[in-house]
């Protein structure tokens, strides 16, 4: 009963407002409100689209000291600012929507730009230098999804002469224009300096080595190397022991005991016969768990044998118990996969169009990257991280904890 009377109750009142909305005024003519509410509404838009017009303009945008200081001075040495045609491209030709709602969204989201000028985020050189990674991959993503709209104002596959280009240039953007890649994949740091792309991964990976510091293992937990470690078949009494094998970075162990620094840890996989030496990860496919000295080899605790009907080779599913130090290990695989996908996107996605890890199948992906190995500003510990992540996340391998 009584909810039926508050119901009731905010009919009317919303009744009499809508009521009084609508009621004839009784000092001005309908007619006048309407015009002056014109005139008011056209003066209101005209008066906002010349907000957004000021605000577009390479002047507004160099008005902050750290954008003049920093992204001018480097976009006046490119050949978007001068060259032989004559023809500049402004800041908002790069950043900005030209029309529609995508421009309106474009200026609130500048918002945030104008919160951290008051803040002095990048007031200064250095704070600028730490945070232009960031920047360049917030603008690189927002390209990316938006499939370079604004380079394609000016530029198009369709207008380019590829007869008259450099060799290699025609090659890949031809390349790109048939497997449609965007300008942004190939053309990052053409207007600004480039960031240092390794500085990112760089801090993934440290913030890593640094919780393995104080990481307390458990039985029962899966635990990952974040490099490739020494194993042991029995617990070393010293320094100097020598081990029995390598386990390679983001190999999943099983935690079986733990003894001081030490873990003993439960590695499973599959070895091909012939190839007793290596523990794979999966059945026929080349994503290598362990290295093994030839005496160590008895020690693997075969399973159940099957016979690969595309290459005839035989495989069997194998695990294998031994100790490694609790150093460089982690528990969180996603984090690790952040960091192999992250150096994957910085090292690998410079110079070409960069291949989505399901493009390949796993065993594909060992000869694409060695083909690049020589221009990846990788050493050998990072370079099989990122063999593993493409090769783990590639066409024909279910995702396991996958960094989408």
């Amino acid at each position: 009963m009584g909810r039926s009377c508050g119901q009731a109750s905010e009919a009317k009142v919303i009744g009499r407002i809508w009521k009084a909305f609508w009621r004839p005024s009784t000092k001005w003519g309908l007619g006048v409100l309407l015009v002056t509410g014109g005139i008011a509404g056209a003066v209101g838009w005209n008066g906002f689209h010349y907000v957004v017009e000021k605000t577009t303009t390479t002047e507004f945008c160099i008005s902050c000291h750290s954008m003049r200081d920093n992204n001018y001075e480097e976009y006046k040495t490119t050949i978007h600012y001068q060259n032989t045609s004559g023809v500049r491209a402004e800041c908002a030709d790069c950043h900005v929507p030209k029309s529609g709602w995508k421009l309106y969204r474009a200026k609130l989201l500048a918002a945030k730009d104008l919160w951290g000028e008051i803040r002095g985020t990048i007031d200064t050189r250095e704070k600028f230098e730490a945070h232009r990674l960031e920047m360049a991959e917030t603008v690189w993503a927002d390209m990316k999804a938006n499939d370079s709209a604004t380079c394609r104002t000016c530029h198009s596959f369709e207008a380019m002469d590829f007869a008259h280009q450099k060799p290699e240039a025609s090659k890949q953007m031809q390349q790109a224009m048939n497997e449609g890649g965007t300008c942004i994949d190939c053309h990052k740091g053409i207007a600004h300096k480039m960031p240092d792309m390794a500085s990112g991964y760089r801090a993934l990976f440290s913030k890593l080595e640094k919780a393995s510091q104080s990481l307390k293992p458990r039985k029962g937990e899966t635990l990952y190397p974040l490099r490739t470690i020494e194993a042991y078949l029995e617990k070393p009494s010293g320094e100097k022991a020598k081990a029995d094998g390598r386990l390679l970075a983001a190999t999943p162990m099983q935690v079986v005991d733990v003894t001081g620094d030490w873990v003993q840890v439960a590695v499973k996989g599959w070895q091909q016969e012939g190839a007793e030496r290596v523990i794979y990860e999966k059945q026929g496919k080349r994503i290598f768990n362990a290295a093994l000295a030839p005496a160590a080899t008895g020690s693997v605790v075969p399973g159940a044998s099957m016979v690969d009907p595309d290459t005839e080779q035989t495989w069997t599913d194998v695990s294998l118990t031994a100790w490694v130090r609790n150093r460089d290990l982690t528990g969180d695989q996603e984090a690790l996969w952040q960091y192999g996908k992250q150096m994957y996107n910085g090292a690998c996605g410079m110079c070409h169009v960069l291949p989505h890890p399901e493009h390949f199948l796993a065993n594909q992906w060992i000869g694409t990257l060695n083909a690049m190995k020589s221009r990846a500003p990788l050493d050998d510990e990072q370079f099989r991280l990122v063999q593993r992540y493409v090769q783990m996340h590639a066409k024909d391998v279910e995702p396991e904890g996958a960094a989408e």
